[in-house]
């Protein structure tokens, strides 16, 4: 069953100020990991891949290389240096991970009713997250977690007696600045209950708190993961009686086609991105009409 993450923008409870969240490690070009056990960048990588082909409407990436077990999931889209939540749906349900991945990359990209789908503008300044949850344990009451450390599900009765599940992925309450009877109050709130939240109402929920591992890459890592590959398959179109020339730009990846390009022969574009001819190896000639030709003749008698 899918469920949305966390909020749709950062919040303010009784003047609290954010803190940093725990457990985090910054690698090179600003890729972040925790506790690496399953999860890595290639996940995040894949991602991209997804959600690139759904953009521009081109056949799905392949398989990738990093393990397909099973494990309950979430994917992140965020945006801007400010890295503004952009959509977060993900599965309690354990599902392998080629094929969750696959199936949430697009479904929090596309499909998260808080927010419009992503489209391809907003490509260049995305960060996706991938979480994967792990540890699952019912808490005696609900403060029987910690912030920082575990994410929490709570379910609880609203006012109407229907039952309701919401949850809050590790990473929400110390991004907020929250407190535990805070993150409490605010997900009661987020999963539908609209009373007075009462030390009772707080007594009567059933808390089930986890943990996850979660790796963050933005688009230029993406980018810069390509430009790696790129150097190891290329695909270079030689002209006769031209040098051949490659693109210096690294494009994700996408089937082999042939695209014309104005007046030049056609290019192959692959995973290596486009090669272009150089420039000025097709020079233009101009061919002068028969009455620019006497005008030219009339000048160069002058």
């Amino acid at each position: 069953m899918a469920a949305g993450c966390c909020g749709t923008k950062k919040q303010k409870l009784n003047n609290s100020t954010s803190i940093p969240c725990n457990g985090s490690t910054v690698l090179q070009n600003g890729t972040q990991i925790r506790y690496s056990t399953i999860v890595q960048p290639e996940m995040g990588f894949f991602c991209f891949d997804v959600l690139y082909c759904q953009l521009h409407q081109l056949d799905p990436p392949k398989t990738p290389n990093f393990s397909n077990d099973a494990f309950p999931l979430f994917v992140t889209w965020s945006i801007g240096k400010d890295m503004r939540l952009r959509g977060c749906i993900g599965t309690f349900n354990a599902m392998h991970l080629h094929a969750g991945l696959r199936e949430y990359a697009t479904t929090s990209a596309f499909k998260d009713s808080r927010f419009n789908p992503i489209t391809r503008e907003e490509l260049p300044r995305l960060h996706v997250s991938v979480s994967i949850l792990r540890n699952f344990e019912d808490g005696v009451d609900y403060l029987d977690w910690e912030v920082g450390v575990h994410g929490i599900r709570i379910e609880f009765h609203n006012e109407k007696g229907n039952k309701r599940t919401a949850t809050y992925l590790p990473d929400v309450a110390p991004e907020q600045g929250w407190d535990q009877i805070q993150t409490i109050d605010s997900l009661l709130h987020k999963g539908g209950y609209k009373g007075l939240v009462t030390p009772d109402i707080r007594r009567s929920v059933k808390l089930t708190r986890y943990q996850s591992e979660k790796v963050t890459v933005s688009y230029q890592d993406y980018m810069t993961h390509w430009h790696c590959r790129s150097q190891q398959h290329t695909l270079v179109m030689v002209q006769p009686n031209h040098p051949s020339f490659i693109h210096p730009l690294p494009m994700p990846p996408v089937s082999p086609v042939v695209v014309p390009v104005q007046d030049y022969p056609s290019f192959w574009w692959d995973r290596a991105g486009p090669s272009f001819p150089p420039p000025h190896s097709h020079p233009r000639t101009h061919r002068f009409t028969t009455q620019e030709n006497m005008d030219r003749g009339v000048r160069k008698r002058k």
